[in-house]
């Protein structure tokens, strides 16, 4: 959160004109960069109009939580009150979502998302973006666990007259997700006083903050349960908006034959594969032909593993992106593409009948192959040479096929222990959007060290493994992989060698081998660790603790990164394969690997000089040195 006090306090502070710089100063502290003009304007003019209400209410001594941080996310909800119940005399709590709209109208056929002029593209009805704030909270905050009735949501739109949005009002209310307007004013106030009493909110709030967060719910430990039985994810926000627009589509489809492609795009922990288990899932149940396609062998094997393992029939969901050379066109209503950045130039290879092979693109296939294709992708996750997933590939494609294609950007963050701070710190560390490497500045959601040697960052794993987490050490593509390993060898091939740390690559192929998983399984299977996975095993999965080497293919030379191929044994780049390409497909797989982790990352480079930049990042205070003796 950004902002704690009364609300006789706040009221105070706004009428002094410092709320909004304080506001100011903490955001820049917590997210390394100012905030929006909106934003501010939102705090000027409709944190006032709450405030008041509660004073006027008689509730001057609630505590307000201005934007308070969902947990393990970077998502915000405007403000939070804690206090009192005027009946039980226990805590209560309400989540209140501010807007400014004086009018708005639900979206045609999708009554769940609405239209307001200030945006261009349909955003989540205010009723149901609260009720899902209610939900995750209670989903992974202690206190509210045990006392669900204690949390209760609410829409204020302040400025709005009950003409202006009466659309709105298709989306049911309930305790966790209802509405009132400026014209409600006095309704507003009473249902303030029906939740709140006249106490000092200070316990309460303390409650709440200090109470245990359960773990985030892990994609592949609730996999099956998605598909097979109801849903397992709280979608929030953007998340929740893809997927009402794709199950609109698809309604549509199936009531008017209608064609429309839709993309999905979101940084690493965004929960683009949350948003594709949730349609799944719902899809599955309701009977909606729909399959799942990626371009990982690892993840879909390990889908088929964990959520088809007792189910055949859900085994088969999970296809690969090649899998539709000769489909016929709509053969089924919705094909959602995981990981689209992945998406190949042809599906044609080596082993493709010389009757299939064409030079028709991949993506053709897979627009072609549904009447409602989803596309979920980062682009700065494109890590091999022939990648092509991109929005304006797809864009393009759509265009070409005559269709409409409909963006939604999820820009949340769910890994990473909910850290936006943390990836933006990736970003810039790596130069992927023209930023510069800067301090790393904690944000209490994420934890960052800085390893001296290989050895050190795997202890530093091994004590976290001893402490209940989860826990992977991955690297860049700079040593040769022994494929070809035998239950006869007496260990697997100790391939990574960094001075005298040796330690094997994760397993080639699809066989466990000396207690070892198979490729697909590194990242999910608890013997995974001991093995370094590569990018291409790692690609798509999450873990508590990782623990990232940066090899010499990627080093820091005074005041900028520099590349050499000449130290990369990644067989898909080719003497073909551009400079250019391959630093960009460098600095990819390494923000690939450093934003696996989800509570913490702890990071070494082999490079002498790269270190020293790290550590010079990474100051203790700010990350960690990783302590001596672990």
């Amino acid at each position: 959160m950004l902002f704690r006090e009364s609300a006789t306090s706040v009221a105070t502070r706004i009428l002094e004109g410092s709320l909004a710089l304080h506001l100011t100063e903490n955001f820049v502290h917590q997210h390394g960069r100012r905030p929006g003009t909106s934003e501010v304007r939102s705090w000027e003019r409709s944190l006032p109009a709450l405030t008041n209400a509660l004073v006027e209410a008689g509730l001057g001594d609630v505590e307000v939580l201005i934007e308070y941080s969902l947990p393990l996310t970077s998502r915000r909800a405007d403000a939070l009150l804690a206090g009192v119940h005027p009946t039980t005399g226990e805590p209560s709590y309400v989540i209140v979502e501010l807007k400014q709209w004086s009018e708005a109208y639900p979206e045609e056929d999708e009554p769940l998302l609405c239209r307001n002029g200030t945006y261009a593209q349909p955003v989540l009805n205010p009723i149901e973006q609260v009720r899902g704030y209610c939900a995750y909270l209670l989903s992974f905050n202690g206190a509210l666990e045990r006392a669900p009735q204690s949390l209760a949501g609410v829409a204020f739109l302040h400025n709005a007259t009950e003409f202006g949005v009466a659309g709105l009002r298709e989306v049911p209310e309930d305790g966790y997700g209802r509405m009132y307007t400026g014209a409600q004013r006095g309704a507003f106030l009473d249902f303030l006083r029906s939740r709140l009493a006249p106490k000092p909110g200070a316990r309460a709030a303390d409650i709440l903050l200090d109470a245990k967060v359960r773990p985030s719910k892990q994609l592949m430990a609730v996999a099956a349960a998605e598909i097979g039985d109801r849903e397992q994810f709280v979608l929030i926000a953007e998340q929740r908006v893809a997927y009402e627009k794709v199950m609109s589509a698809v309604r549509r489809a199936r009531r008017s034959n209608t064609k429309q492609v839709i993309v999905v795009t979101g940084g690493p922990g965004s929960g683009k594969s949350v948003v594709a288990m949730s349609l799944l899932g719902e899809l599955f149940r309701r009977g909606v032909p729909a399959l799942h396609a990626t371009g990982s062998a690892s993840f879909t094997k390990t889908m088929r593993k964990v959520a088809g393992s007792r189910r055949p029939e859900v085994r088969r969901l999970f296809v690969y992106f090649n899998s539709f050379m000769a489909a016929e066109p709509n053969d089924i209503d919705v094909l959602i593409c995981d990981e689209a950045h992945r998406l190949r130039r042809t599906s044609a290879n080596r082993y493709t009948k010389a009757e299939l092979r064409t030079d028709r693109p991949q993506v053709s296939e897979l627009i072609d192959a549904a009447r409602v294709p989803v596309f979920l992708l980062d682009q700065h996750q494109v890590v091999r040479p022939g990648e092509m997933g991109t929005e304006e590939e797809i864009r393009r494609a759509a265009a070409e096929h005559g269709l409409d294609c409909t963006v939604v950007e999820l820009d949340g963050q769910f890994r990473c222990g909910g850290s936006a701070a943390y990836e933006k710190w990736v970003v810039d560390l790596l130069g992927l959007e023209g930023g510069t490497p800067h301090v790393w500045e904690p944000d209490g959601k994420f934890e960052l060290m800085a390893a001296e040697s290989p050895q050190e960052l795997e202890d530093f794993l091994v004590s976290r493994r001893a402490e209940g987490y989860g826990a992977r050490m991955s690297a860049g593509y700079c040593w040769t992989w022994t494929k070809k390993v035998t239950p006869e060898m007496a260990s697997l091939p100790a391939d990574v060698v960094i001075g005298d740390w040796e330690r094997p690559w994760n397993v080639f192929g699809d066989r466990s081998v000396l207690g070892a998983p198979p490729a697909p399984l590194w990242a999910t299977d608890p013997a995974g660790f001991g093995q370094v996975g590569c990018v291409y095993t790692a690609q798509g999965f999450e873990y508590d603790w990782s623990g990232v080497i940066i090899g010499p293919d990627l080093v820091w030379r005074t005041d900028r990164w520099v590349v050499d191929r000449s130290a990369s044994k990644d067989p898909s780049f080719s003497k073909a394969t551009p400079d250019d390409e391959v630093d960009r497909l460098v600095r990819n797989t390494y923000k690939v690997l450093l934003t696996r982790g989800m509570v913490g990352t702890v990071v070494h480079s082999t490079d002498p000089e790269t270190r020293e930049m790290l550590r010079s990042l990474i100051r203790p205070g700010t990350g960690a040195q990783v302590p001596a003796g672990v």
